[in-house]
């Protein structure tokens, strides 16, 4: 039985060695994991690991330097994808911090800064950008939060969070001053804010959720 192949798109951006060797850890060898950047490994790929870190305007100019931006419009609602960090941000419209800069435009919403003056239920000042450990809340139930308990803690990084347009593609939520999304889910997409490979043992059991998905939900 030939094994399943899964991409971890490299663009140039976004952390890409523990993404994949978290990957791979998940994968358990039932599947081979590869990181590259060449369109034709992405087309033909059974599933899709999109990370990435920064800002939109850059990751959209890497991917066209690349060569990836279409490939990466090939996958979505096509075959498995799961989007990480810019991986999620990237799929809507535009992004406050790069107004003149479309992302793919997938899902239709933006992307926003936190608050500079953001405070805690206590009224104490938040920093900006956001890292650290926080209580996911499953607004779905979809087969990515199989085995994970709902309000677990994952890590984040991140200073813009995404506004959807439409509530029924939010698949959980998290609250840094206020809720805010922390994952979507559309068709075969499935996208977070969060770092799964960051996340410890809920990460793992996302990433091997993934592996397992047969992109219904």
């Amino acid at each position: 039985m030939k094994s399943e192949s899964v991409v971890v798109v490299d663009y140039g951006m976004g952390n890409l060695r523990s993404v994949s060797k978290a990957v791979e850890h998940a994968a358990a060898g039932h599947a081979v994991v590869r990181v590259t950047d060449d369109a034709r490994d992405i087309e033909n790929a059974d599933r899709v690991v999109f990370p990435g870190q920064g800002a939109m305007r850059d990751c959209m100019a890497e991917l066209a330097a690349h060569g990836l931006l279409e490939p990466m419009r090939g996958c979505l609602g096509v075959k498995p994808v799961l989007g990480i960090c810019m991986g999620l941000q990237v799929l809507f419209e535009v992004s406050e911090e790069d107004p003149d800069t479309p992302g793919f435009g997938w899902l239709a919403g933006r992307s926003v800064r936190f608050p500079a003056d953001a405070t805690d239920r206590q009224g104490r000042r938040l920093k900006v950008p956001h890292m650290g450990w926080n209580r996911v809340h499953q607004r779905l139930d979809h087969p990515l939060w199989l085995g994970i308990d709902d309000a677990e803690r994952f890590y984040f990084v991140h200073s813009y969070h995404v506004c959807p347009a439409h509530d029924g593609v939010i698949a959980g939520s998290s609250e840094y001053g206020l809720e805010f999304t922390a994952a979507i889910a559309a068709e075969q997409l499935f996208a977070v804010q969060f770092h799964p490979e960051k996340s410890q043992r809920a990460g793992l059991a996302l990433l091997s959720n993934f592996l397992a998905w047969d992109g219904r939900v």
